[in-house]
C-alpha cells in the first residue's frame, strides 16, 4: 500500500494518479481543516494528525510513502518518516532548500539504508522521453542552452510562500529546468557564472547567466532576467537536430538543413490527463525502477552547483 503524505494541490494530483493506476493507497495530513477541504475537492478521506500519528506496524503496512507538502516541511517530514523506519520515500522537488538540510537528510537516509527519491517530474515528460530516443539515434549532445526566468512579478506577490522558501527559489523552483537539462546532457564538469541584481523577494540575484561543459563533453550556456519577461526553455542541438522544448511539455524538432520546426508527436496522453510527468513517475516508483530518477544522493552532489549558479555561494 502507498502512502501519501500532503493534502495541497500536488498532494491532489499524486492522488489523481495514485487513483488511475488503481493502486491502494492512504492519505495524511497534519489538520481536519486541511483533511475536509482535501475530501471536498477529491472525494477521498484524509487522515489527519501529521507523520507523529504513524506507528510502527505502518512501516510494514505501507511499502512506499510520497511526501508531497509544502517546500518548508519537505526535509523535516522525510526525516520523521526515516526515523520512524521507512525505507522507500519519494519527496517532491528539491528535497531540502540548501546544502545543510540536504546532507543531514542524505546522511540519516544512508544510515537507514533507505532509498530516498527526488521527484523531478520533468525527466518522465513524454517530450523528454521522446527526446532521448533522439539524441541517442544522434550520438549523443553536442551543445545546448536553457533559460531559466522565472515570473518574479507573480511569486513576489504570492502570500502563501515563506520568506525562507523564496530566499532560495532557485534551488525551491529553478532546479526543475536545471536538473533536466544536464538529465538530458550531462552533468556540468566546468562551469561559469555570473550574476547580479536583486529584488525585494531575492536579495542575492535577480539576473543569472553562465556557460561551461559537461561529463559528456557537450557545451552550454544559459541565462535568465527574474525582473523581465520570458519563460523556462531548453534546446538542444545534436549532429542532425536542433530539440526545442518551449514549453517544456512539448516538443519541436529543427533538422539540419532546414530552417522550420515542427511538433513531434510524443503520444502526450498520459501527460494531458493527469499533471505532466506524474503517472510514469509514480509508476516508476511502485515498481522501484530508479532510473529516471534524481536520488537524493544525486541531488546531493549537485547542491553546490545550483548554489553557485544562484548567486548563494562563490566557487
Amino acid at each position: 500500500m502507498i502512502l501519501l503524505i500532503g493534502a495541497g494541490s500536488m498532494a491532489i494530483d499524486y492522488t489523481k494518479v495514485l487513483t488511475g493506476l488503481n493502486v491502494d493507497f492512504n492519505v495524511l495530513c497534519r489538520t481536519k481543516k486541511s483533511a475536509e477541504k482535501f475530501e471536498e475537492q477529491t472525494g477521498i478521506c484524509c487522515l489527519t494528525g501529521g507523520v507523529d500519528s504513524l506507528e510502527p506496524k505502518d512501516t510494514s503496512r505501507f511499502t512506499h510513502v510520497i511526501v508531497a507538502v509544502n517546500v518548508d516541511n519537505l526535509c523535516e517530514v522525510t526525516i520523521s518518516l526515516l526515523n520512524k523506519g521507512f525505507k522507500n520515500i519519494l519527496i517532491e522537488k528539491p528535497g531540502a532548500v540548501n546544502k545543510i538540510q540536504l546532507s543531514n537528510l542524505n546522511s540519516i537516509a544512508t544510515d537507514m539504508q533507505a532509498t530516498v527519491l527526488i521527484g523531478y517530474n520533468r525527466r518522465c515528460y513524454s517530450s523528454v522521453e521522446k527526446a532521448k530516443e533522439i539524441i541517442l539515434e544522434d550520438g549523443g549532445v553536442n551543445s545546448f542552452n536553457f533559460e531559466i526566468t522565472e515570473w518574479g512579478h507573480i511569486i513576489s506577490n504570492i502570500s502563501t510562500l515563506s520568506t525562507e522558501v523564496k530566499d532560495n527559489w532557485f534551488i525551491a523552483n529553478t532546479t526543475h529546468i536545471v536538473d533536466l537539462a544536464f538529465y538530458l546532457c550531462g552533468k556540468p564538469r566546468v562551469i561559469n557564472v555570473i550574476t547580479a541584481g536583486c529584488t525585494e523577494w531575492h536579495k542575492r540575484a535577480s539576473t543569472f547567466a553562465g556557460c561551461g561543459d559537461t561529463e559528456n563533453n557537450a557545451i552550454f550556456s544559459y541565462f535568465g532576467n527574474w525582473t523581465g519577461p520570458g519563460r523556462l526553455t531548453l534546446d538542444i542541438i545534436t549532429k542532425n537536430h536542433r530539440l526545442i522544448f518551449c514549453p517544456i511539455e512539448k516538443l519541436q524538432i529543427q533538422k539540419i538543413g532546414k530552417i522550420d520546426t515542427s511538433f513531434v508527436d510524443c503520444n502526450d496522453e498520459l501527460d494531458i490527463e493527469f499533471k505532466p510527468g506524474l503517472f510514469k513517475q509514480v509508476q516508476n516508483f511502485i515498481l522501484n525502477d530508479t532510473d529516471q530518477f534524481c536520488l537524493l544522493s544525486e541531488q546531493l552532489a549537485m547542491i553546490e552547483t545550483y548554489e553557485i549558479m544562484a548567486g548563494y555561494s562563490s566557487k
